[in-house]
């Protein structure tokens, strides 16, 4: 497991509020201010990705405002960015004023004040969002050109944008279960997806080192094939016209990230996929075959060659010893 974890109920009632600041202050120094202060409720667990901060929060309605005072005093020269999964806020900020749903993104910089507060003052749900933050250097474009997209509502439902949604909400899922080797890595992951969307909304790809779009490219390729691991044409010419890159393009950077082949990857993916199904109790009247069938390998025999080759056993064999073993015992 990696990250610290904060619940407002393992805190004294009176020193909630409190503590949710001193939270917030570790990356985002700000003034923070909530109708709900006396009564207060808050989750949240920041993750240290490396040079990256990932800390998926939820919390009562609360307003977290950066004035130019607090930027003279102390500024640790970061992007902000915040994913909103649930509730609208309202930010102000350099020079613009936007209000964000569920699934949209907004950046902000340390470097100038802001004001992020709830857009409905007599809202009193949770709220629910995925901060990122990151050093400012760490971002292979130009100031001038990132200032574009200072307090400008991004889209987190198409493209690199729901790529990228989707990665830190899993990162979320999946915390319990990370290690701490695999923070740098992660922390990488996140930096490349974020140059590439906020490259594409400035047109500016051409500005990013090369390894960062190869890596990008490979979380695409690969969000791809999790997406259509039922297909059973799913195949790597499909897969590289799909990214409107070459086939031997393809072959090339994934293997150079993930020293795997394309097809050897999508294999694993889908035995894994199947596995699961297999050791399922709610999926036991499923025939083999269709669980095969699910996840694109439509011939039997080859579904239980690989499976014998990757596991040690036959599907049926692996079957009865999943779905039995807790009645032995």
């Amino acid at each position: 497991m990696i990250g610290t974890v904060f619940r407002s109920e393992d805190v004294p009632a009176e020193d909630r509020f409190d503590h949710w600041r001193q939270v917030i202050g570790r990356t985002r120094a700000s003034d923070v201010i909530s109708a709900h202060s006396a009564d207060f409720w808050a989750e949240s667990r920041l993750l240290e990705l490396g040079p990256v901060t990932v800390c998926p929060m939820s919390f009562l309605p609360t307003r977290y405002r950066r004035s130019s005072t607090m930027v003279r005093q102390s500024d640790p020269e970061l992007y902000h960015l915040t994913l909103l999964v649930d509730g609208s806020l309202t930010l102000d900020h350099a020079g613009r004023t936007d209000t964000f749903r569920p699934r949209d993104l907004h950046l902000a910089d340390s470097s100038r004040p802001y004001d992020l507060r709830p857009t409905d003052d007599r809202e009193c749900r949770a709220f629910k969002g995925v901060g990122v933050d990151f050093p400012k250097v760490l971002l292979p474009l130009p100031p001038h050109q990132v200032r574009e997209l200072l307090g400008r509502g991004l889209s987190g439902r198409e493209g690199i944008g729901a790529l990228l949604a989707d990665f830190l909400l899993g990162l979320e899922r999946q915390a319990d279960s990370l290690q701490p080797s695999d923070a740098a890595r992660l922390g990488t992951v996140v930096l490349d997806l974020v140059s590439a969307w906020f490259a594409q909304a400035l047109e500016a790809e051409a500005a990013l080192p090369q390894e960062t779009r190869r890596r990008a490219m490979v979380e695409r390729v690969q969000a791809f094939i999790r997406q259509n691991l039922h297909d059973p044409e799913l195949t790597p010419p499909v897969i590289a016209a799909a990214h409107h890159i070459s086939l031997s393009y393809l072959h090339r950077i994934f293997q150079q990230q993930t020293q795997e082949t394309v097809a050897a990857w999508i294999r694993a993916r889908r035995l894994e996929g199947a596995r699961r199904d297999l050791a399922d109790s709610s999926l036991r009247a499923m025939p083999i075959h269709a669980i095969a069938a699910r996840w694109g390998i439509p011939r039997a025999s080859d579904f239980t060659r690989a499976f014998r080759t990757a596991h040690g056993f036959s599907p049926k064999e692996y079957r009865l010893r999943e779905l039995t073993e807790p009645e032995r015992k």
